[in-house]
């Protein structure tokens, strides 16, 4: 066995405690392999469930189910994989494991916009990478991504790490719509406008500006539904309520926006189910379950966004396929390390 697959070996080898075994073969079930954490997806697999007697395993992890599902090869239990970012989705189509999802109820219920050319993943949601901003430390109503760049931010803005994918979508969408050499310049100039290195989750961004820490921050949208209704943790409640959104570039190109979606396995052992399951999860029902309970935006023509996301003003998307955004998403990781954004601020 040569050096670079023993490693892999052992990187499963590893990674496998953090499973859950599913079983290969089963009547009336179907396996999932998600990077979608289980309490966003558990109300729509319940309802899946109840409508079709189907059960529904889950294993979940936040990283390197991808190559797990290409490791396991014929013998990969994986019926989908549920996931978030266009590179992840992209990814699973060059990675071999993904399938033509062939259904004309899918291709009825999500315009062509949403899936993939070929057929190999279908788009579930969408959610939007806006600004959160002090309301009491932030008089801008607009700001643009370019805006970022602006030294009237310098030591006020708060961010994850850049080479995640959340970041990697953006900066890839900066590079398709202003080049890859402006955008490198940008990306320089908002890692010295930052307050701090890049760290946490987008809620912990939205917990710095009410600590005062930074007054802006990236984040997704549905992070503040989230946090907006927690009643586990109440104390996001007050993080949420000391910022408010802005959708970057409202008044040009619009803001960016990313997606979920699914992705049938190409060794699925219950292909019926597994389509039955993406059929639904394309469905009117389940498209209101995200909408009301994930505070994402609706793929599906004619549903509407929950009565809280609509609080939040009107989302533009920016009309720039995904497909084409994709393409930069090497070109984007490799700009986060050569400005070593994740350093911080140069000094």
């Amino acid at each position: 066995m040569n050096k670079n697959l023993c490693a892999i070996s052992g990187a499963f080898a590893l990674a496998s405690t953090f499973f859950t075994a599913v079983p290969a073969l089963a009547d009336g079930e179907v396996n999932i392999y998600s990077y979608r954490q289980p309490f966003l997806i558990q109300p729509l697999l319940d309802a899946f469930t109840e409508k079709t007697g189907i059960k529904t395993n889950v294993v979940f992890s936040s990283k390197g189910l991808g190559q797990r599902i290409a490791a396991e090869g014929e013998n990969s239990p994986a019926d989908v994989m549920m996931t978030v970012d266009i590179g992840r989705l992209d990814g699973a189509k060059d990675l071999g494991i993904a399938a033509p999802i062939e259904s004309s109820v899918v291709s009825e219920n999500i315009p062509a916009e949403f899936r993939d050319p070929d057929g190999l993943w279908v788009g579930l949601t969408s959610r939007a990478r806006i600004i959160y901003a002090s309301k009491d430390r932030v008089d801008e109503t607009a700001i643009t991504y370019e805006d970022l760049a602006d030294p009237k931010w310098k030591g006020r803005i708060c961010t994850r790490s850049g080479q995640h994918d959340y970041t990697i979508g953006l900066i890839a969408s900066m590079i398709a719509n202003d080049g890859e050499e402006a955008t490198e310049k940008w990306l320089e100039a908002v890692r010295d406008n930052l307050a701090r290195k890049p760290a946490g989750n987008d809620r912990a961004q939205v917990k710095s500006i009410y600590a005062g820490e930074c007054d802006i921050a990236l984040g997704n949208t549905y992070y503040m539904g989230k946090m907006e209704t927690n009643d586990k943790e109440p104390e996001q409640k007050e993080w949420a309520a000391s910022v408010r959104i802005i959708f970057p570039n409202a008044e040009d190109r619009g803001s960016h926006v990313n997606l979920s979606g699914v992705v049938l396995m190409k060794h699925a052992p219950n292909k019926d189910n597994a389509l039955k399951l993406i059929e639904f999860l394309t469905s009117h029902d389940a498209q209101e379950i995200y909408a009301e309970t994930n505070f994402e935006y609706p793929v599906t023509p004619g549903v509407a966004v929950s009565d809280r996301v609509k609080a939040w003003g009107t989302l533009k998307p920016d009309s720039l396929p995904l497909s084409d955004v994709a393409k930069y998403r090497k070109a984007a990781s490799e700009m986060v390390d050569r400005v070593r954004f994740d350093d911080g601020p140069a000094t």
